[in-house]
């Protein structure tokens, strides 16, 4: 009878593949809500899920939207925040 080891096969170099850690990538993150603009003739809404924030200013709704897509569990923890603040 063969015996059963535990654990990840080795591969034919010898080396052990890598394991899924337990965080998700950035780009998961960003797949889990829709983001969309609407341009007002002031300002505009971001919407984000079923989430809409209003900005008085483009350049600031596009910096928030450029913060979110580089480091969006960062700032969606942050904006979280912001939600539960105002409730």
């Amino acid at each position: 009878m063969d015996e059963i080891v535990g654990g990840p096969m080795m591969t034919e170099s010898g080396d052990r593949p890598m394991v899924k850690q337990d965080y998700r990538s950035k780009q998961e993150t960003l797949r889990d809500y829709e983001i969309n603009i609407r341009f007002l003739s002031v300002g505009c809404i971001v919407s984000v899920g079923c989430r809409q924030i209003p900005f008085r200013n483009i350049t600031e709704a596009m910096e928030e939207v450029n913060k979110y897509v580089q480091n969006p569990n960062q700032e969606r923890e942050r904006w979280y925040q912001i939600f539960d603040s105002a409730e």
